[in-house]
């Protein structure tokens, strides 16, 4: 059994990992969205509230990053 070095050996490795990334914040996005789509709220309002869920998740993603590099030192 071969064990590959480093982070990102392979172009296949890295795509999987950027959209695992992207269905992560888009997942955490959307979650916002549906929570205020079912407290009946204004279109705008979901709008909002998918927008800043959008920008948690990105937030989340990067402190998830963070703690995974400075462990793996």
């Amino acid at each position: 059994m071969t064990r590959r070095r480093g982070r990102g050996s392979t172009p296949d490795g890295r795509r999987s990992r950027r959209r695992l990334a992207a269905g992560f914040v888009l997942l955490v996005g959307l979650s916002g969205g549906t929570m205020a789509l079912q407290g009946d709220a204004s279109v705008p309002t979901i709008g909002l509230m998918t927008a800043i869920g959008l920008v948690a998740g990105g937030a989340l993603l990067w402190y998830l990053r963070w703690i995974a590099s400075s462990s793996s030192r």
